[in-house]
């Protein structure tokens, strides 16, 4: 997608050569507009055809004094980049069916008491996030998908004196949504195209792509190691597992890294404690925190900050077979502790608390592990907010902020040392899993044990890494939490 900024001339919005003019109208009483779109928009409100209400938006062709051959109205509740964001999204949808190629994009907003424009590179950034999901079609496996929108170019009409800001805002919302559609994309293959071999060579190829440092592990490597928690959940399956290492060094070697882990299961069926089989599909979802730092580093690439980050992916399936792992069984963790495993579909757990003892030897700033692990935190949060655990103050502050700046929330849920009561075991150090209640807190307490050695802290994102129903498939989410949160490390 081709994203602009452009400064109106002399004729104004009205002689802005474009397929479209989407024109954000952000409360009921706009800056001063031009005559021709004042009349317009104060013709439409008296006829009933559009009012000022977030979600309305109103259509018109070949408007009077525009040079544009289309105009769209769209009400936003105020002028904030997030409903700036769900604004566009209602008037991009409507242009879908249309021929429109270029879209010029304006934001009409009550006039600022201090003076500055009511645009910035946050309103910049919304719109490159808008108009990627408005134009995303997944295609892989589906050749018969529409071809989607015929938009190519978008262009964000701004005032002189930000025009600067606007531009890097654009230039960040590109990067970041192109880290979106990466997920998006890799989250969406079916089980049997993203395989953790797949999930490898998409790390490959970004590395190829960008300059990042690459290392792919096989069982033998992994075995060596002693992770015998990882192993015990892929040694069901067929399927080869694949331990993946991601090096962006942007800063000098002596600046310690930001550690991102994945969870990387590419298909979870619940291993021997097999789950339903409604909806068990979206199970190929379940490398949801792999998808995310595959395009964390996506978008890395294309901002590069000065900054030092490492992915980490433990990729591999969780199936039931003769050589699976059982409940009951006592699994070894690269740690040493001990882990008892009474539910071999809390696997999640298991390849992460491996791949947490790897991260130590990074020295890291701080460790950020993100994973789709449980469905309690889907019931706790719905679809709108990631579950977020830490026990470190400062590091839940920074993400919480990122997940505000990128409009992909989090909540902080509790770590009261009670929770971790639940996971005593007779036979081993720990158990996988506790009573029901409290799940994502006690999937969190588990994962703490293995974190001693430096900051940390949990997304869980079951909630936020997709959709189900008729807008089934993956969202991409926390790629923009996750790429402001290394931003603001950035020097």
């Amino acid at each position: 997608m081709d994203l602009r900024s452009l400064v109106p001339g002399a004729a104004g919005m009205a002689g802005v050569a474009a397929d479209a003019l989407v024109l954000v109208v952000a409360g009921s009483e706009p800056q001063a507009l031009e005559p021709a779109l004042a009349g317009l928009l104060a013709e439409s409100v008296k006829a009933g055809d559009f009012e000022f209400k977030p979600g309305r938006s109103l259509y018109l062709h070949r408007p009077a004094g525009l040079k544009a051959p289309r105009l769209v109205l769209a009400a936003a509740a105020d002028a904030s980049p997030k409903a700036f964001k769900t604004a566009l999204a209602t008037a991009l949808s409507g242009l879908k069916s249309l021929g429109v190629r270029h879209a010029a994009v304006a934001l009409a907003a009550p006039a600022a008491a201090d003076g500055v424009p009511a645009l910035d590179d946050r309103h910049a950034e919304a719109l490159a996030a808008a108009v990627a999901d408005a134009t995303y079609v997944y295609r892989h496996t589906k050749p018969s998908a529409p071809e989607g929108a015929k938009l190519q170019r978008v262009t964000l009409l701004c005032d002189k004196a930000n025009a600067s800001v606007v531009k890097r805002g654009l230039a960040r919302g590109q990067g970041i949504a192109d880290g979106v559609t990466l997920a998006r994309e890799c989250a969406n293959r079916p089980g049997n195209f993203c395989t953790p071999t797949f999930l490898a060579e998409q790390a490959q190829a970004l590395g190829a792509q960008y300059g990042f440092k690459i290392e792919v592990l096989g069982r033998k490597e992994v075995e060596k190691l002693g992770m015998g928690a990882f192993i015990g959940v892929a040694q069901g399956s067929e399927e080869p597992l694949r331990f993946i290492v991601l090096r962006y060094e942007g800063a000098p070697r002596t600046s310690a890294p930001l550690v991102l882990v994945g969870k990387g299961i590419t298909f979870d069926s619940g291993g021997i404690s097999i789950k339903p089989a409604a909806e068990m599909d979206e199970m190929k979802y379940d490398m949801g925190g792999a998808a995310s730092v595959l395009g964390t580093f996506k978008a890395l690439g294309e901002i590069k900050p000065k900054v030092n980050v490492v992915g980490l992916i433990a990729a591999c399936e969780n199936l039931p077979s003769g050589r699976a792992t059982k409940p009951g069984d006592v699994l070894r963790s690269m740690s040493g502790q001990t882990i008892e495993v009474l539910n071999t579909d809390a696997e999640g757990r298991l390849v992460l608390c491996d791949a947490l003892t790897y991260a130590e030897r990074f020295k890291p700033a701080a460790v950020v592990d993100i994973a789709t692990l449980t469905g309690a935190c889907v019931i706790a949060l719905g679809a709108q907010r990631s579950g977020l655990f830490s026990p470190d103050e400062e590091l839940a502050a920074r993400l919480l902020q990122a997940g505000e700046a990128a409009l992909d929330p989090a909540w902080r849920m509790p770590m009261d040392d009670e929770y971790d009561e639940a996971l005593k075991s007779n036979f081993a150090d720990v158990a996988n899993v506790g009573p029901r209640g409290g799940g994502a807190i006690t999937a969190a307490m588990f994962l703490k044990r293995f974190t001693k050695a430096y900051r940390w802290a949990h997304l869980d994102i079951a909630g936020t890494a997709w959709k189900g129903g008729a807008a089934k498939g993956a969202t991409g989410r926390p790629v923009p939490l996750l790429t402001h949160f290394v931003l603001a490390h950035a020097r």
